[in-house]
Formats: C-alpha cells, structure tokens, sequence
C-alpha cells in the first residue's frame, strides 16, 4: 500500500496516514455558507481537498472513500436577502423564500466548482436537514454537565472541557484577549458558546425543549459529521481561519457529546489567499469571485493551475502573470496528452509527491519534464491525478498557439554546441531575445521549455538566429 504522509495541524508535524478503517477512509470538510457567490478565497480548499479526495480514491479505490463537505444554510444573510424578496412582493413564506436562495447559491457553487474541475463529494448536507441531530446533541451536552440553559440561549460551558484550545494552542486566557468574544450576562464564562439561540417572529426557527429558535453556527458541522462519518473519522478540513474559534468548539462539542469516540484523527487546513500580493479586500478593489474570473474568459484549470502552483499550507498568491503562465502552460500539455486514451496511469514520481502533503508544486514540476520528454501517456495520467485533464481536453486549449518550436531548437542547438566549448556567448544572446520578447525560458537536462508570457511580443522575435 502506498505510504501517504499529512501535516496534522493537532500534533503540528507531518504523520504516516492511516485511516480507521481502510475500507471507509473518511473526509469532513466545512464548506460554504450559501448567501452569495463564492470568492476566490472560497475556492482554494474545495482544490486542495479536492485533490486529496482525488489522492484517497487513488489509492484505497473509489468506493472505499467518503467525502462530506456540508452547505450552512441557516444564515443571518440568507435571512435578509429573504426579507428584502418578500417586501419586494415575492411570493411565499419568509421559509420558502430563504429556501429558494439557498438553492438558488448552492446550485451557482456547483456551477463554478464544476468550472474547477472539483468532483462532487460523496455527501453534501444542509444544516436545515439535520436541527433534530443538533437539538439532540445539545440535549446530551447538557445532561452530562457541558452545556447549560440561559435565557432562551444553550451555552457550551468552556470550563467542562480540559482540553479546549489545544488544536490552536492557545490558553483561554490568550483566547479571550485576542478573539472577538460576546459579552453577555448570561454567560458563565466570557467563552461560552452558543449551541441554540432564540429566533423572533420575523425570523426562521424550529421548536426546541428551549423554545423557538435556531442553533448556532459551531453546532451544525459537529452534528452532520456524527450523523454522516460516526464519532470517529479520519480527517477534517478546511481554511486556516476556522481553526479558532469553530474547529476548536467542534472538538469540545463532540468529544463531550461522543466521550467514547476521537472525533477527527488529522486536522488539515490550507493557508489563506492574496491577490497581487495583497488580502483579498472590496475596499482595496482586488476582491472578486469565481464567477467574475470565468465571466473574464479565465478557464477553470487555469484557476486551478494557479492554486496548485503554491503548497496548501504555505499563502497563496493569485496574479494576473501567474494566469497568463498557466494558460500557455496548459495548451501546451493538453495538446501533447490529448495524444494518449483516457485512464493512462500517472507517473510514480508524481504519485510520491502528493503522498507528501499534497506536493502539488512537484507534481506540476513533474507534468514539465513528461512534457519535455514528450511522454504523453504519463503527462495525461498525472494531470488527470490533480484534476487537470477531463476525458477530452477543453475547447479553449484547442484555439491556435503561439509555436516557439524553431526558437526552442535554435536554443537546444546552441546550449549544445556551449556545452563542447565551453563559449555560452550565443546561449546568452538567445535568451536574452527570448526573455526581452516576453517569452519565459526553461532549460533542464530533459530539454529546452520556451513558454509565451503575458507580455509576450512576437514581433520581436523576427530575425532570430
């Protein structure tokens, strides 16, 4: 069996995997809360857990993998962009209405996901579907002494967990100088939680032994996972920023609700995404989502391109250079591993770099030299490994492309002749030409890789010799 090795954020160091039960591994990811478009930061860990399912799959086999990536659909700004459709005249009840945007959001998510290139999980469950799991769970937490009733309110009482803040390793102390704590008085403990709150007249809410209300956000993830993988399961993801407070509260909730099991055994979470060098921001007017890149005519792989260019755990930089780069990489490789039938096998090189990590930087690194080497076959299958390549390649990789074949050969001849005496005058030169026309040059010992820029200029390339 293939040894794969992952970065446990509960241990802080990199571990042998392995699963629970080999012939169920199973997956938790928390996915969006469906009140608008996905952003771009949205989408770097459906990639990356994206091509861990992929991984998993590979090697336990397709059916031996679960994958739940759930949908928050109980939402304060669903609620208002329900509210504001019925006092426009929208038919239907304030229920119905949030329902309708709920599905309206998550059917354009699976749009722009598809657009990437993501496989669907194995499960997808709306918080809605599952208010009995939860009102059940916060029944348990307060029978056993971790959570309490307050004023309409159900609060998970901090104290009760001894091991609260170690998967951020932060004391309580630290948690309450640095985090955005609600002060009210009905907490016992400034970092108390909510698991129910109530909801007025205008607002959705379900009957509880608390009264009408609506459970809190921490709560639901802690109740799909249960239902869908058990007590115990193998991994949990997600962004880097809902390691405190929501991955935190998830561990004390459901180790206290479910003492006989471990919860998650790894803990995996992708670093955050900047645009040009900078957070993503609206006041900075570099934020956009999914959609706008498409709209833009940017291709899903090269989106996903780009957010494989950077390890997961390291920030992530998207730049209008990097797309350009991706798309001429691309057509390049689709139309070499178009060449090869579908269901080729991916180089072991590649498989071993993923099992470290998700070492999709490698993997990449890989795809040049089997394009360099014009091994069509492997490049096929390791593209396909990362989610690269469908059964056909795309219709955009099929427009003409710039061909640098005579300028590469030119290239390959002189480093040659360099390499006999030792001159590397002609060499210089020609690379020189080649990077002032915006062209990026890659020399290995495979060969000779020219690939146009965004800057690219053609006209400067007439007359090279």
């Amino acid at each position: 069996m293939t040894t794969i090795k992952l970065h446990n954020t509960k241990t802080r160091r990199k571990e042998v995997f392995t699963p629970l039960n080999p012939d169920n591994v199973r997956m938790y990811v928390c996915g969006p809360t469906v009140y608008d478009r996905a952003h771009l930061g949205n989408a770097r860990p459906v990639v990356v857990f994206d091509v861990l399912f992929r991984l998993l799959r590979h090697v336990y086999g397709p059916g031996h993998v679960t994958y739940v990536r759930n949908f928050t659909d109980v939402d304060d700004r669903i609620n208002e962009t329900a509210q504001k459709r019925r006092a426009a005249g929208a038919p239907g009840t304030l229920e119905e209405l949030i329902t309708e945007r709920s599905d309206e959001t998550i059917g354009w998510y699976h749009d722009d996901m598809d657009e990437l290139g993501a496989l669907r999980p194995t499960h997808e469950p709306r918080a809605t579907a599952y208010i009995g799991a939860m009102i059940a769970m916060i029944e348990d937490l307060i029978a056993s002494g971790h959570a309490y009733a307050a004023e309409g309110h159900v609060l998970f009482a901090v104290d009760s967990y001894s091991n609260y803040g170690a998967l951020s390793g932060r004391t309580v102390e630290d948690m309450i100088a640095g985090a955005r704590v609600e002060v009210a008085p009905y907490k016992r403990n400034p970092m108390d939680f909510v698991l129910w709150k109530p909801s007025s007249d205008d607002l959705p809410g379900w009957d509880s032994p608390w009264g009408r209300g609506r459970p809190g956000w921490h709560i639901e993830c802690s109740a799909m996972a249960q239902e869908l993988l058990g007590a115990s399961f193998d991994i949990h993801g997600g962004g880097i920023d809902l390691q405190f407070p929501h991955h935190e509260n998830e561990i004390a909730q459901s180790c206290c609700a479910h003492p006989e099991g471990g919860f998650a055994s790894v803990w995996m979470h992708n670093e955050m995404l900047l645009v040009e060098g900078r957070k993503m921001s609206k006041s900075l007017g570099n934020f956009f989502t999914v959609r706008d890149l498409l709209d833009q005519g940017v291709p899903g792989e090269v989106i996903r391109y780009v957010f494989l260019m950077t390890h997961y755990r390291k920030p992530m930089d998207w730049t209008a250079e990097k797309a350009a780069q991706a798309e001429a990489t691309l057509r390049k490789w689709y139309a070499l591993a178009a060449q090869a039938p579908d269901g080729t096998a991916p180089s072991q090189t590649a498989i071993e770099a993923l099992c470290d990590d998700l070492n999709t930087h490698a993997v990449l690194s890989e795809c040049h030299q089997l394009a360099l080497a014009g091994d069509a076959a492997a490049l096929r299958g390791t593209m396909q490994l990362v989610g690269l390549m469908q059964a056909e390649g795309p219709a955009w990789a099929a427009a003409p492309v710039v061909d640098l074949s005579a300028q590469s050969d030119r290239l390959a001849a002189a480093r040659d002749t360099a390499m006999q005496t030792k001159d590397f005058t002609q060499v210089d030169r020609l690379k020189a030409a080649l990077l002032a026309a915006g062209v990026e040059v890659r020399m290995s010992k495979a060969g000779v890789e020219l690939v146009p820029g965004p800057d690219f200029d053609p006209a400067r390339l007439e007359g090279l010799e």
